[in-house]
């Protein structure tokens, strides 16, 4: 298979977003309910490439095919971050736009911005102590269990997931909970769509409270770390990166511990062998990310020029989205069973895989670790058919999780 930037006589002069046939979206219920049927279903008729709308009248075209999506991660030249063009004609209410739009963070920018951003970034996440994470996982993760261990039922999300890496996140940025509850519901509202533009706002001001708290009180945390780094950011600029790590930290970290949960507690073959131990939680998590990872949709990028990949033209400046989820079940890959396997693209790939990746591994697994630890008879609460999962283009997340379990007695505190 060829990668061009010329025509070829012999190549369709179509393109997935400039189709005149109805495109796939995203955006609707029906999607959320049973996306891997959809994949299948595109694979079918479309190959690797795939018209769909990421919001009413937001065209882009879907990459489903692992192969194609290495060659698209490691070919920045070709298929950059930037969005800036791409933008110009999106109106400002568009509920995607703040979520894919230019901003002065390593997400959305290449070369030498990208490099410089990243390793602020990468100095920031690189001194956070490993046992001293594992220790903060512990502290925070025994009063939430406390807090229900005592009643015989929970919902893992509201009572356990979201208030643990909410809490493990602001101990690793130094941020005060006063602050980061403003900055969360933010990022909420970007993923979901819904208020995006106002969460978008309500994310950066809260942010630049922190960072103007940073400079007058700074601490062992990575804002303070990026903040003193030597590529001087600019106010803007740490704000944004901290914005980065918020939106990499809360949902998909959220998402991915409650995937796992899920899983284990509704897979009769690898559940059971997770809870009784025969399989890791890490195992859970592999299986998780290669097939219900917590960003499935999100990698984008805007090529430069109109190029032409797998026999078709793709536009020039119009979005080309990932499909983790989609291109990990792809079947060319081969591989049914993924316990111990990191081949999957969870994480994104090339220059702008995340740097974070060992960390969201440690924070899940000991977050699962000790509630199995703590509740070691937890079952679903549910039939496994009844969980119903959020509407969105890009992540995989359900609405609840259910739990039921012989009330315990608390838990000794660290």
């Amino acid at each position: 298979m060829t990668l061009s930037e010329h025509p070829s006589p012999r190549a369709p002069h179509s393109s997935p977003t400039d189709t005149d046939g109805p495109r796939i979206p995203l955006y609707v219920p029906e999607f959320a309910v049973d996306p891997h049927s959809t994949y299948r279903a595109m694979r079918e008729q479309y190959g690797s490439l795939v018209p769909v709308e990421v919001a009413p009248r937001v065209p882009a075209t879907l990459v489903i095919g692992y192969y194609t999506a290495l060659r698209i991660y490691n070919d920045p030249d070709h298929f950059p971050a930037d969005p800036r063009i791409w933008q110009r004609d999106i109106p400002a209410d568009c509920p995607v736009l703040p979520l894919m739009q230019w901003r002065p963070n390593a997400r959305r920018n290449d070369g030498s911005a990208h490099a410089r951003y990243r390793q602020a970034i990468v100095a920031g996440l690189g001194e956070v102590d490993p046992f001293g994470l594992h220790e903060t996982v512990e502290r925070v993760a025994i009063p939430l269990i406390n807090s229900f261990c005592g009643d015989g039922s929970a919902d893992l999300i509201k009572q356990y997931a979201f208030p643990l890496t909410f809490a493990v996140l602001n101990a690793v940025l130094g941020c005060p909970t006063e602050i980061a509850q403003r900055a969360a519901a933010g990022m909420a509202a970007m993923f979901e769509g819904v208020g995006a533009e106002g969460g978008a706002e309500l994310l950066m001001t809260s942010l630049l409270e922190l960072i103007e708290l940073k400079r007058a009180e700074p601490g062992d945390d990575v804002t303070t770390r990026m903040l003193q780094h030597s590529s001087a950011l600019t106010e803007p600029e740490i704000v944004n990166q901290v914005a980065t790590l918020y939106g990499a930290g809360i949902e998909p970290l959220q998402n991915l511990i409650v995937n796992a949960l899920r899983l284990m507690l509704t897979d009769e073959q690898f559940g059971d062998s997770a809870l009784d131990g025969s399989l890791s939680t890490r195992d859970a998590l592999d299986e998780v990310l290669f097939n219900d990872p917590p960003m499935a949709n999100f990698c984008f990028t805007f090529p430069k020029q109109p190029i032409l990949i797998e026999g078709v033209w793709l536009p020039a400046h119009q979005p080309v989205i990932i499909s983790m989820a989609a291109c990990n079940t792809d079947p060319v890959i081969g591989s049914s069973r993924h316990a111990g396997n990191r081949a999957h693209l969870a994480f994104g790939g090339g220059p702008h895989v995340c740097p974070a990746s060992s960390l969201a591994y440690l924070i899940a697994q000991d977050a699962i670790d000790q509630l199995l630890d703590g509740l070691p008879e937890i079952r679903l609460g549910v039939p496994a058919d009844e969980l119903t999962w959020r509407t969105g283009a890009f992540h995989r997340a359900l609405t609840t999780l259910p739990v039921v379990f012989p009330p315990s007695p608390p838990l000794s505190p660290v």
